[in-house]
């Protein structure tokens, strides 16, 4: 498979012919893409596996019929956050044990380092108390590097909710991250 194809030309000219070609390009393109976003959503690389793992089985199952009305990319990652959250409450439903959400770090012995990692963790602990949607909305944006629009796609909102949204949720970490 040539390299300079954009995803949507790939699939174009190689599903057809070649099925498990254009899959393998793609899933080489993006797996660690989506492992990072089940693994933001989960806070489990256990899970985060699991999910990718069937996230893939699902966008091969569902390739053919990819209409291209918004990049594959876009589409992918509406798949992947739609799973993870569908699975995420599922669990809820049925009563599992909470994610640990506990990271182990070795905290350098510098004082700015320490005052670096406790910041962190301030930051951590209010992003945890936003809901899922506000929290992966962040994530998409600043992590993720999406834009407005892409975002405004994803969730089939006007761009200004999404401006509204993200508004919102950073105020929300920043006064949470004022309340510590």
């Amino acid at each position: 498979m040539q390299a300079s194809l954009t995803d949507e030309e790939m699939i174009r000219q190689f599903l057809p012919s070649q099925p498990n070609q254009c899959f393998e390009t793609l899933y080489n393109r993006y797996v660690s893409k989506v492992y990072q976003r089940c693994l933001s959503m989960t806070q489990d690389s256990e899970k985060a596996q699991d999910f990718t793992h069937d996230i893939f089985l699902k966008v091969f199952d569902k390739l053919e019929g990819f209409q291209q009305r918004s990049t594959f990319a876009t589409w992918l990652y509406s798949i992947s956050y739609n799973h993870c959250l569908e699975q995420l409450r599922l669990a809820k439903r049925l009563h599992v044990d909470p994610l640990d959400t506990t990271f182990r770090q070795d905290i350098p012995e510098s004082q700015e380092a320490q005052l670096h990692e406790e910041t962190l963790q301030i930051v951590k602990q209010a992003l945890e108390t936003l809901s899922t949607q506000e929290r992966t909305l962040l994530q998409l944006k600043y992590e993720d590097g999406m834009s407005i629009e892409e975002i405004a796609q994803l969730y089939d909102i006007k761009v200004s909710a999404v401006k509204m949204r993200l508004k919102r949720s950073r105020k929300k970490v920043r006064l949470l991250c004022a309340q510590r």
